[in-house]
């Protein structure tokens, strides 16, 4: 029997535990998605310096609550970043970008000294891509250019329509790519022309798992 009553409370719960992982009173690297949410309502405990969203719906929440909201530009490095996944494996390789943020929390991710994911276990899986599609961020006219070459490695692209990225971009989605090699795919799919980024993050993979399970959190590290 599950300690948790529904899902909400499982991502709740991985959000308060991830608070200890998180510099008091620095500059905090703030990623996108549902169980993100949950943990910027508890933000203000830790009376931060400022903030680094990845998304303007992430930056909009934040100052709802009187973070500063700062831009990267503007500092030289984060003491860490924190995100949710959509999929993420026991090398703490992750796929992102459900929420079409990938980009940006790409980037945020690879100035930040650690990287916290905070998951429920249905995000926890055997292979990357069995189960979620693996998001591509395109340049418009690229896109079918992009979904040409995606399916001479293997997978089934499917354009996102009707979703515009904060860059002004597109998103096309991966179905059916059997990632074995996850470092070798991220780097093959980004030399693609056209492609700005891929959801798969093992170049800037997790340094730890905060983890809600049925039986309460588990804190897990890349093997």
């Amino acid at each position: 029997m599950s300690l948790y009553a529904n899902q909400d409370a499982k991502k709740q719960a991985a959000a308060k535990a991830a608070l200890k992982h998180l510099p008091q009173g620095g500059i905090l690297g703030v990623g996108t998605g549902s169980t993100v949410n949950f943990l910027i309502d508890l933000l203000p405990e830790l009376e931060l310096k400022g903030a680094v969203a990845s998304s303007e719906a992430t930056a909009e929440r934040l100052k709802k609550l009187g973070i500063d909201v700062v831009d990267m530009n503007q500092v030289g490095g984060l003491d860490a970043y924190v995100d949710g996944a959509d999929e993420i494996d026991r090398h703490l390789h992750m796929i992102k970008g459900g929420g079409a943020a990938l980009t940006r929390e790409k980037i945020v991710a690879s100035i930040a000294k650690k990287f916290v994911c905070i998951v429920d276990d249905s995000k926890w899986v055997g292979q990357l891509g069995h189960d979620f599609p693996l998001p591509i961020e395109v340049i418009p006219m690229a896109r079918s250019a992009v979904a040409r070459k995606i399916v001479t490695l293997g997978g089934d692209p499917a354009y996102r329509e009707g979703v515009v990225t904060d860059n002004g971009n597109v998103i096309i989605d991966v179905h059916n790519l059997n990632i074995l090699d996850a470092l070798e795919l991220e780097r093959t799919i980004n030399d693609i022309p056209g492609v700005v980024t891929n959801g798969i993050f093992a170049l800037n993979k997790a340094d730890i798992a905060v983890v809600a399970t049925d039986s309460g959190i588990e804190e897990r590290f890349a093997e």
